[in-house]
């Protein structure tokens, strides 16, 4: 018994021997793959499509991605059987990030259930994951309903239509999800902080209060009482415990903030910010703080930092130019608006702050290669050339970069520097045809006459200046 048996047998055409040599094979190994899909195969040749269907299953268990399994399945299934069918062509759109056909796949498959309690449930279960992930809140919420309407057993149904809920702030619904599943006997920690989390954002501390059993989570309950002696006598008891665990310095944040010892609260901020850095929540807190600080640059900056973090760009840059109007010679400011700038698509003022960014930090390679490409773009060849001229000094090996110059000086019909160029740029780059070419077009290039021509800018500002 072996494998090269086996292989000889299929290479014969002698399926049934080769079929029965893989199968002695395979009860040996279980975990080779490579064996599954052999018998796989040959299931399908030989006609035994039940065990083929085995076979192929088996190998999804081990690799959930492969698409030939799927693809097989179909085909074992496209006449017997259209319930897997339309799953596993489903399953298979889904390997391949093709949402919306998945979706069309397992409504089809819906009408192929015979009312079956477990395919539908799992159906509509699936469905709504698409929903989901597709962004149709509204259409995930009513399949995870339905499921619930098959079955009231289903705590992860109840956890995610809470969580659907709660993003579409519909709260009320949110916690009356959860409050249906503790009565339907899922009376979990899961459930209960979940559920006292809502409460809290629902402004209801007392309920959160009695749900959890979450210590840290009874004393953000006391906070939003406004019991704060007892809330810090609670946090002093516990705090050695969870010295590791970053709610324990929100806590204490938002317990020194209420007591207006906002130096405190800062220390608590940045001691959770080490735990969890740059989150919505831990600016939310620092720009509350410098509000009542009355620190107006670091209270629009953090404010902008919120935003960012919540991805409302508008809004975060808003605040970030209230912070410049403050104080427009911190760095990283305008670092940051040049970026964001450009990332919402205001070109123009972005470069208005990679301009300032350079002036700030003249060797920010970032600054000079945006505005080498600004330059560029409006056909000011000559300034680009200036900026490329800096890169150049801040990276004197950078063939790819002075190439580029040394091509950008003959456009402008320089000759001096494009010659300068391209004998630095045939001084350091490494043999090869591209170097064959440079070293043609130099000799070309040296043997020509040339005068320099002025650029569209160039033209404009000598119009302007008579």
């Amino acid at each position: 018994m072996s494998i090269q048996t086996a292989e000889q047998y299929e290479e014969n055409e002698q399926y049934e021997q080769a079929y029965e040599e893989y199968k002695n094979l395979y009860s040996q190994k279980p975990d080779d793959l490579s064996l599954l899909e052999r018998l796989g195969h040959l299931s399908m040749v030989l006609d035994k499509k039940e065990e083929a269907a085995e076979y192929y299953t088996k190998m999804l268990e081990f690799d959930a991605t492969n698409t030939l399994c799927y693809e097989q399945l179909m085909d074992i299934y496209v006449t017997t059987d259209k319930y897997k069918y339309y799953i596993y062509r489903g399953n298979m759109h889904t390997v391949n990030h093709q949402l919306e056909h998945a979706i069309n796949d397992y409504k089809k498959a819906l009408n192929h259930t015979d009312d079956d309690h477990i395919k539908v449930c799992t159906t509509r279960f699936v469905l709504g994951t698409l929903y989901e992930q597709t962004g149709n809140p509204t259409k995930a919420i009513d399949e995870y309903l339905k499921v619930l309407d098959y079955d009231h057993k289903q705590q992860e149904v109840y956890i995610r239509l809470a969580n659907i809920y709660a993003l579409e702030d519909a709260l009320p619904s949110a916690i009356e999800t959860l409050e249906r599943a503790i009565k339907e006997g899922f009376d979990t920690d899961n459930i209960r902080e979940n559920l006292a989390n809502l409460y809290l954002k629902n402004n209801q501390p007392n309920k959160a209060g009695a749900v959890t059993k979450d210590e840290l989570t009874k004393i953000k309950c006391l906070l939003t009482e406004g019991k704060t002696s007892d809330a810090f006598d609670e946090l002093k008891k516990i705090e050695d415990k969870y010295l590791n665990t970053p709610k324990l310095y929100s806590l204490k944040a938002e317990y020194y903030y209420l007591e207006k010892d906002f130096e405190k609260a800062l220390e608590a901020v940045e001691k959770y910010d080490k735990f969890q850095p740059n989150t919505a929540l831990a600016f939310q807190m620092k720009a509350l703080i410098y509000d009542e600080k009355q620190d107006e640059f670091n209270s629009y900056l953090n404010w902008g930092k919120y935003n960012l973090a919540r991805g409302n760009k508008d809004i975060a840059v808003n605040e970030f130019l209230n912070a410049y109007q403050i104080k427009d010679n911190d760095i990283s400011l305008v670092n940051t608006l040049a970026t964001l700038l450009e990332q919402v698509g205001d070109k123009n003022h972005s470069i208005e702050f990679y301009e300032k960014l350079h002036k700030l930090e003249p060797e920010n390679k970032t600054a000079l290669e945006k505005l080498a490409d600004f330059r560029d773009s409006i056909g000011d060849y000559r300034t680009q050339a200036e900026y490329l001229e800096k890169l150049v000094e801040l990276d004197k090996r950078n063939s790819g970069l002075i190439k580029k110059l040394a091509i950008l000086y003959e456009k402008l019909k320089d000759k001096e520097n494009a010659v300068k160029y391209y004998q630095k740029y045939l001084s350091i780059a490494p043999q090869s045809e591209e170097t064959e070419k440079i070293r043609q077009r130099l000799n070309k290039l040296e043997n020509t006459e040339m005068v320099q021509e002025e650029g569209l800018i160039d033209k404009i500002m000598r119009i302007f200046s008579k």
